[in-house]
């Protein structure tokens, strides 16, 4: 009996993840089980591994298995560039576009009133100081194009007006995108941002 009910606490435990629901979260841990030896096995001893050693970067935030990261550590990517991302989920998005090869600064979520989310709640105070402290020239705001995104772009901006240029990404119609299924503000932004052709 208390074989199903570890099997049972792991399918509560797996239904908690992102985007896995109950249903979703008992054929997964059903899989494992039926693949034991090659999946759940390596599985339980890398979750192990990494629950040891895995950890925020002092610098940046984003996540590795030292106190400074990979990227912070590489005098390649230290050309006067940052990248400021709501989370590490945005930093690796970016990375895995190759494009980007400067420093990224991770704030861990944006400036919220209704949440009680202020400056200091986030990393904004200690992304002010590695401007400062850098050899910083331009920041890029790569925020979420949401109220709170957009709030906390605005006040970054004002803390480091003067110090720094400061960019942010292009917003509007996607690579492949149609107008028909667009929403308006997308279509807005897409409008104000038009280049000449």
């Amino acid at each position: 009996m208390s074989a199903n009910r570890d099997i049972e606490a792991l399918i509560d435990m797996m239904a908690r993840l992102p985007g896995l629901g109950p249903r979703s979260a008992r054929r997964a841990v059903l899989h494992l089980i039926r693949k034991r030896a090659l999946l759940m096995t390596p599985l339980a001893d890398l979750m192990q591994q990494v629950a040891a050693t895995a950890r925020e970067c002092l610098n940046c935030g984003n996540i590795g298995t030292g106190d400074i990261c990979e990227i912070c550590a590489s005098d390649k990517r230290a050309n006067g560039m940052i990248c400021v991302v709501e989370d590490v989920a945005d930093l690796w998005a970016m990375e895995r576009s190759g494009v980007f090869k400067g420093r990224y600064h991770v704030l861990g979520g944006t400036l919220s009133a209704l949440d009680q989310i202020g400056p200091d709640q986030l990393r904004i105070p200690r992304l002010v100081d590695r401007v400062d402290s850098e050899n910083v020239t331009e920041v890029i705001l790569a925020l979420n194009a949401t109220v709170d995104g957009q709030t906390t772009a605005h006040y970054i901006a004002d803390q480091l007006e003067g110090r720094v240029t400061l960019t942010s990404l292009a917003q509007g119609v996607p690579i492949g995108g149609e107008l028909d299924y667009l929403d308006d503000g997308t279509i807005t932004a897409a409008l104000n941002a038009r280049r000449k052709v």
